[in-house]
């Protein structure tokens, strides 16, 4: 077998994995939609399907970078540390009178920088990309905490003054060209979209699959490594700090905690799209559906009146044996 027919066999190996990730997880939606109907009262209402597809969109945005890096074999969990760190330092910022153009640029800046930051840690000592960008996302936000708690107690809180555009951006009842709905998700739909094509037509995009598959093979036909490495982490941090000031305007104020929630919901939408955490294939239109099912299984079980603890079992006892399918793929077992 020649080089040309191995590598159109591993594209159909992976073009069948995604497919079957893909199938699964629509099956998942609509047994959640079937379920959620039955059990909650007015889980099918207009208000109820704005509202999840609102909360997808933030979970979406923050999701997009995980799923690069999960592409490469890494994992960022310096997410909702950014995203509470931009939220705080976008408060802060249009607080101390800094115009909002410049405010935003700032957060978004420092959401890059994090990311290439770890990046560049993670990449030089792989295999300690999760302790590693945890520890620098633990640093980030206490370092804002600090900053912004001068002179002041409340270090972890900031109110204020939140411009109107950003509080419709992110607002429930938001319009967009007349449409009713919320900006934020528009957002979200066009990148989603830039997104998937990008991975799927250019050589930008198969660049992670390759690095992601055969890092030996990657760097025989040119493609860098490290340079891969550094553009999913910046992405990454990227979009954490757009999440986070999405999330500004979405509760008025600003909340270090505020990303909390996306430590692991992340990843969770992830491995549920059906993306390897050991890299080489899977999508970011795979995590689309993860990120849907995902919003789905929690609007129905906050309906059913579970607990946070109760929802974190529900999460735990659904991604274990998806993982478990997943790892039956003999291209999987080869790789581990």
């Amino acid at each position: 077998m020649n080089v040309i027919e191995r590598i159109k066999g591993a594209e159909t190996v992976r073009s069948f994995n995604i497919n079957r990730s893909v199938v699964f997880g629509v099956a998942l939606l609509l047994l959640l939609s079937v379920a959620g109907t039955l059990l909650v009262p007015q889980f099918g209402s207009y208000t109820n399907l704005r509202s999840m597809l609102l909360l997808a969109a933030f979970l979406g945005l923050a999701s997009l970078g995980q799923t690069l890096c999960a592409l490469l074999g890494g994992v960022d969990l310096s997410i909702p540390y950014v995203i509470g760190s931009s939220n705080i330092m976008l408060a802060a910022l249009l607080s101390w009178g800094v115009p909002w153009p410049v405010a935003c640029l700032m957060v978004l800046v420092g959401g890059i920088v994090v990311g290439i930051l770890n990046g560049a840690l993670s990449f030089r000592l792989q295999g300690q990309s999760l302790i590693m960008t945890m520890g620098v996302g633990l640093a980030v936000v206490g370092a804002c905490q600090i900053y912004i708690s001068i002179g002041s107690v409340y270090g972890g809180t900031v109110q204020g003054d939140v411009p109107e555009w950003l509080r419709d951006l992110s607002s429930i009842a938001g319009t967009t060209f007349g449409l009713p709905i919320p900006p934020v998700v528009v957002i979200w739909i066009a990148l989603a979209a830039v997104v998937v094509t990008a991975m799927s037509n250019t050589s930008f995009g198969r660049s992670f699959y390759a690095v992601g598959g055969n890092r030996l093979a990657a760097s025989r036909i040119l493609i860098s490594e490290y340079r891969t490495w550094l553009i999913a982490y910046a992405i990454s941090g990227a979009m954490s700090a757009l999440t986070g000031m999405a999330l500004l305007g979405f509760a008025g104020g600003g909340f270090v905690g505020v990303g909390d929630p996306y430590l692991f919901t992340t990843i969770a939408a992830v491995v549920i799209g059906g993306t390897s955490l050991m890299g080489g294939w899977g999508g970011y239109g795979s995590t689309i559906v993860g990120t849907l099912a995902l919003t789905l299984l929690t609007t129905l079980l906050v309906g059913l009146g579970l607990s946070f603890a109760m929802q974190q079992a529900v999460f735990g006892l659904l991604i274990v044996p998806i993982v478990a399918l997943y790892a039956r793929d003999r291209s999987m077992r080869d790789k581990i």
